[in-house]
């Protein structure tokens, strides 16, 4: 219950970076939803936005909340990101995907003047790699990217459903949950993974994040890059 709290404290702090006309990229996770819900209560009291969403999951969130929302194709320039992340370091390098969004949140990032990240003081970490690094994969590719992945270092295992089917992203794509422990070069990971064919994208987000906001009970804490 504390952690809820937390995350919506967190979400709701953020609110004050969107403003009249912005067009807001809408993250996926547990807590960019509470900033979604947020944002909804804001428009409906007359706030004029529009909003990119990163996923199917938050899409279908904001059409119920009565959000007007555009796609890539109607904007290519996003003025403030809001997204929930896995982990946060004191440079703001991110690990996320752990929502099975990775791939979208990172092209809507990659459009943001300034992406807001929102999280539970659980988040922040003084090295990434607790959390296992989410890579998505196409499935043509799997094993062999699982094999490449396993030789850096990682303990890898394909993400499954509660079924036990294999979780299927989005974009139709596959997941590889690798295990890599305390990363002591996260940047030159990333380069790593985004050269092997196969790859589509990982959840290493580095240079994007401008402003982390974690909450800490009744305290917000502002990181800034």
């Amino acid at each position: 219950m504390a952690n809820d709290q937390e995350k919506e404290a967190a979400a709701r702090a953020s609110l004050r970076f969107v403003k009249e006309g912005h067009v807001v990229g809408l993250g996926t996770g547990s807590t960019a939803a509470y900033f979604i819900k947020l944002l909804g209560e804001l428009v409906k009291n007359g706030l004029k936005i529009r909003g990119i969403p990163t996923s199917d999951r938050s899409r279908e969130l904001a059409l119920s909340l009565g959000i007007p929302l555009i796609t890539l194709d109607d904007c290519q320039e996003i003025d403030v990101t809001v997204d929930g992340a896995d982990e946060v370091d004191p440079q703001l390098r991110l690990i996320k995907g752990g929502g099975g969004a990775l791939l979208r949140e990172k092209i809507v990032a990659s459009a943001t003047k300034q992406m807001i990240v929102v999280a539970d003081g659980s988040k922040q970490v003084p090295r990434l790699g607790k959390f296992p690094l989410p890579v998505e994969v196409i499935r043509f590719a799997q094993a062999l990217v699982a094999k490449r992945i396993a030789a850096l270092g990682a303990d890898v295992q394909l993400r499954r459903n509660a079924d036990g089917s294999p979780y299927v992203t989005d974009e139709n794509n596959h997941i590889l949950d690798c295990r890599f422990g305390e990363m002591q070069d996260a940047d030159g990971l990333a380069r790593t993974l985004s050269q092997m064919p196969g790859v589509v994208e990982h959840g290493l987000f580095i240079g994007m994040a401008s402003v982390a906001l974690f909450a800490r009970g009744n305290e917000i804490v502002e990181l800034r890059r």
